[in-house]
């Protein structure tokens, strides 16, 4: 079982965003001893607790920082960019890093409508309905060069960087399903459509050039420490920001708490732990029951774990706790 680290460069409450990013490439260099094989950074904008907006950037900054795990995008909110310019971006990462940049390309925003528009400023508001062509678009940008094509991406051309499909309903596995590609879901935050989605990317799967087989990652949020109650004590900080974020109110990552329901009203909280649900939280013995559990029941070719935890070096632990299990599974 492949295990991989999906991160936004969460920005603690107390903390800046220079600091941020450092403890991304210290978490990254940390991950890669304990035998993760991906380190995923996601696109998110005008959002004060996430630092991985110029996700493209960040790559290069996490690719620099490893020598061997494979580092990518989970992913490249495609609508928000021209395809040419993103094969341009992920060539010259594949050029100077070698073939170990993945590309996940997602169909969401990743944001609200104020960013939308800063970003796609002459493009049209249909954007993401011409999804498909563009997932292709930039495919061929990255592939082998096609004899009289007048429109090279150089970065980019003969680069073949990996391409996934994400997506947090059946849309994104469809496609992936058509076009042949890996998949990834996310569950972390999204799981009501997950065990369709599988079955649906499964079935319906087609060899392509790249992949003979369908290929599927879910996503995990875990929250490890030594006890029980102290992993449930982190996992408030995530509740808290979910919550902040529904309620049109982002901030920096909340500090914990120790009683979640004197923070969260009832309503909020249950629809909260509902989109938290694929989760594993408390001690080893804990979380190692319940991603079994989630393991089996889902049977993914891999898992992406993350965790939206305020401190660092508990984040660190709750990671290396993770391994430890997964190493073993």
């Amino acid at each position: 079982m492949r295990y991989s680290v999906l991160d936004l460069a969460p920005v603690p409450e107390g903390t800046t965003t220079a600091q941020a990013l450092k403890n991304s490439a210290d978490l990254a260099r940390h991950a890669e001893s304990w035998g993760y094989h991906r380190f995923w950074l996601a696109e998110h904008h005008n959002m004060p607790g996430i630092a991985s907006a110029a996700t493209a950037v960040m790559i290069g900054h996490i690719a620099q920082a490893t020598a061997t795990m494979r580092v990518g995008a989970g992913g490249i909110m495609l609508p928000n960019h021209a395809p040419y310019m993103v094969a341009e971006a992920f060539g010259t990462l594949a050029e100077l890093h070698g073939p170990r940049i993945d590309l996940g390309l997602g169909r969401a925003p990743g944001t609200d409508m104020a960013a939308m528009r800063a970003m796609r400023r002459g493009l049209s508001t249909e954007a993401g309905d011409r999804f498909p062509q563009d997932v292709q678009e930039l495919i061929a940008f990255l592939g082998p060069r096609t004899e009289g094509a007048q429109l090279r991406a150089i970065p980019g051309e003969g680069t073949n960087v990996p391409v996934w499909m994400l997506g947090s309903s059946l849309y994104g596995a469809q496609l992936a399903a058509m076009l042949g590609l890996p998949y990834a879901f996310a569950s972390h935050f999204a799981p009501a459509a997950l065990e369709q989605a599988l079955e649906v990317y499964r079935r319906q799967f087609r060899p392509s050039a790249t992949l003979d087989q369908p290929t599927a990652m879910m996503a995990i949020n875990v929250f490890a420490a030594g006890t029980d109650a102290e992993g449930e004590r982190l996992r408030t900080t995530m509740q808290q920001a979910f919550a902040r974020l529904r309620l049109g109110t982002p901030g920096k990552l909340p500090a914990p708490v120790d009683d979640i329901s004197h923070h969260l009203s009832p309503e909020v909280l249950l629809g909260v732990n509902e989109a938290l649900s694929i989760s594993a939280t408390g001690s080893m013995d804990t979380v190692r029951a319940e991603l079994s559990q989630l393991i089996e029941r889902f049977r993914p070719d891999e898992v992406i774990l993350t965790g939206q935890i305020h401190d660092h070096s508990a984040r660190l632990r709750s990671f290396e706790i993770a391994a430890e299990i997964l190493a073993d599974v």
